[in-house]
């Protein structure tokens, strides 16, 4: 029957974008209890927004298979996680004026929306931590991706005297802890990717110790292949941009160009975006779209909740969870 959460959409999630989420909820349930994968892309500031409290419970309970997010998402849960106490909540951000904002820059506050990242104890509490282990793997002659870096430094333990959440509600923490496969393209244009090119620089580290973005699609084109069966792998996707451009890419990539003819299509597809369908926008295009590039079939459950994620998310993630 389901838990409060998932009774209350049921009853009153009837029409429109409500109707959407719930179509989407029932439709990743489905997907995930007949014994198919799913990916979850994730752009925007979801992990800022704390995502993680309900993500991390949907990585535990193995409804989520991969993950590919920005660079900013993969960073952000951990800075939460060692410097909640830091972050300041600024509700009234509409009314700031370019004065208040560069008063926000001197004090070390980075704002996203309504909330400011601490960057004295945010980021640099992680960059000694992660310089440490960059500068190990180059000395021992390896290469990892990013996000295999940062589960290096959960999995380590050296951050857990900073914590100031419940670990519990980390989704990096969750994903490390299963060592959930990822891809993070577009990594360089996050805070840690300039950290690392600051580094680069300086001489410290050598750029070839973080594996590239195409040895990611290599990566991907692997699980894919191995995981898809005959049935084909979900997609999540929260927002736009490079994190579900990417990998949604995957399925053409191995059709057409290593001319796997026998890849399945994607499915089932869910977006949560904000963006108006409009002239020229990939974020807000129809999901029917993609039939016409070889990423989903015509018979691929497809679904767009035009809403905001912080708020259809969570409540998709809790009916997946029966809460």
């Amino acid at each position: 029957m389901g838990g409060s959460i998932s009774q209350f959409i049921e009853k009153n999630y009837r029409h429109f974008n409500a109707a959407s989420l719930k179509d989407a909820a029932i439709g990743y349930k489905n997907h995930v209890e007949r014994g198919q994968k799913m990916l979850l892309a994730m752009a925007g500031a979801m992990s800022t927004g704390e995502l993680g409290i309900s993500l991390a419970e949907m990585i535990r309970h193995d409804k989520v298979h991969f993950i590919s997010c920005t660079g900013a998402n993969l960073e952000e849960d951990v800075m939460n996680l060692v410097a909640h106490s830091h972050y300041k909540r600024i509700p009234e951000y509409r009314q700031l004026s370019a004065e208040d904002e560069w008063g926000l820059l001197e004090r070390g506050l980075n704002r996203v929306t309504d909330t400011c990242i601490p960057e004295e104890e945010a980021f640099r509490r992680i960059e000694s931590n992660i310089l440490d282990i960059w500068k190990e793997a180059e000395a021992n002659g390896d290469r990892f991706f990013p996000h295999e870096y940062l589960y290096n430094l959960i999995n380590s333990g050296v951050l857990e005297q900073y914590y100031e959440i419940d670990p519990a509600d980390s989704w990096m923490v969750a994903a490390a802890q299963k060592n959930i496969p990822m891809v993070v393209p577009g990594w360089e244009d996050s805070t840690m990717g300039n950290i690392f090119a600051a580094h680069c620089i300086l001489g410290d580290v050598k750029p070839s110790t973080v594996k590239s973005g195409i040895e990611y699609m290599i990566y991907l084109s692997d699980w894919y292949k191995n995981e898809a069966g005959d049935d084909g792998i979900g997609f999540f996707q929260i927002g736009g941009g490079i994190a579900g451009d990417f990998p949604i890419c995957v399925v053409p990539m191995m059709a057409q160009d290593l001319q796997l003819e026998e890849t399945p299509f994607w499915s089932y597809f869910c977006q949560i975006s904000d963006s108006t369908t409009s002239y020229g926008s990939y974020s807000g295009a129809v999901p029917n779209e993609k039939i016409t590039w070889g990423k989903l079939g015509i018979d691929t459950p497809k679904y767009i909740i035009e809403s905001d994620a912080t708020i259809v998310a969570p409540l998709i993630f809790a009916y997946v969870l029966d809460w």
